[in-house]
Order: C-alpha cells, then structure tokens, then sequence
C-alpha cells in the first residue's frame, strides 16, 4: 500500500467538506485524512493505485492547494 502526503491550504471542517466527495471519489472513501491540528494541514492518502496527480487534481478542483511532501 502507497501513502502519499500533501502540505494543504485546507483549514476546517466545512473544507474537509467541501473536498470529500472529489477525495472520495479519487482515493476512495476512509483512504485519506487531513491533520488539521499540523501548521502544515497534512492531507495524507493511503491507497494501491493512487496518484500524486490525481489527488492534487481533486483538491485543486474544490478550490485548495495540495503540494507533495517530500
């Protein structure tokens, strides 16, 4: 299993809404998190065929930005 990680601009609840259903549909619904206790909100997604470019698609599209952690 992958595990991929994102520095995000996802701050609240109300963002982790607005950006679950494109995750879901990406990586698949329980396959991701975001950490919105980190200064970084870390947005982690763990999966066997995910993406880096699919998963910052998705957060793009709702509007946020998501750049890899290396």
């Amino acid at each position: 299993m992958n595990t991929l990680q994102f520095k995000t601009n996802i701050k609240c609840g109300g963002c982790v809404a607005t950006v679950t259903p494109g995750l879901n549909q990406t990586a698949g619904e329980n396959n991701w998190q975001v950490d919105l206790q980190s200064p970084d909100r870390i947005l982690t997604v763990q999966g066997n065929s995910i993406q880096a470019a699919d998963i910052k698609q998705a957060v793009e599209k709702a509007g946020f930005k998501a750049e890899p952690v290396q």
